[in-house]
């Protein structure tokens, strides 16, 4: 009996020895006691781009229709190293800006030495193309000698056109769009029922008609 308990107690201590080395073999060869990283991740989440974020702000029009020209003339100061902006003034690493609005791209002063980029670029310098332009000239015109990185404020930006404008003139400034908001609360205010129009003063003596009262409080 104390034999054949000896005996199964040597197989089993046996077994655990023999199941130790292997695993102690296993880690060893295939690393199995460290984390690896999967061969391949999950499946890539893109980020997708929310439509209009970049428009989330206030619209160029009403940007240029509240901002104001002293202020970019303040900003302006950051250009003054390479143009001059007053009339008939001498050209410097970049060309005189006097009048520049709405005129064409690259073509505004003859005899400059534009660089390709904007000689052949095409279109006018619109609100539109120098809001473009000023928030960054490279990605503008890829290949353009203007080294400037931009204006990364859209305020910035209209202040400068409204300097631009001020100094030479251009085509009118656009029109700001109407507020969507303006109009969700006239409907508010005057309601629709099937179709018709309820005029609120219609409304608040029909409710108070509706509303019985006692001739004998008392009783």
């Amino acid at each position: 009996m104390d034999d054949r308990f000896n005996t199964a107690a040597g197989w089993v201590l046996f077994s655990g020895i023999i199941a130790l080395g292997l695993s102690s073999i296993s880690a060893r060869i295939f690393e199995a006691d460290k984390a690896h990283p999967p061969h391949e991740g999950g499946y890539p989440v893109e980020a997708a781009e929310e439509e209009g974020a970049a428009d989330s702000g206030p619209s160029l029009a009403t940007l240029l229709a509240t901002g104001d020209a002293a202020a970019g003339e303040k900003t302006f100061a950051k250009c003054q190293a390479c143009h001059t902006i007053n009339s008939g003034g001498a050209n410097g690493i970049g060309p005189n800006l006097f009048g520049v609005v709405g005129k064409p791209i690259g073509k505004h002063v003859a005899g400059f030495a534009y660089s390709s980029a904007l000689a052949d670029h095409g279109g006018d310098w619109s609100f539109e193309n120098l809001d473009h332009w000023l928030k960054s000239p490279k990605a503008f015109a890829t290949g353009t000698k203007m080294s400037f990185a931009g204006l990364g404020k859209p305020e910035d930006r209209a202040n400068v056109m409204l300097y631009l404008l001020q100094n030479g003139g251009g085509p009118a400034l656009p029109t700001p769009e109407e507020p969507a908001a303006e109009e969700a609360d006239e409907e508010a205010i005057t309601g629709s029922v099937e179709g018709g129009e309820i005029d609120p003063v219609e409304a608040a003596g029909a409710e108070g008609a509706a509303t019985p009262v006692a001739e004998n409080p008392g009783e």
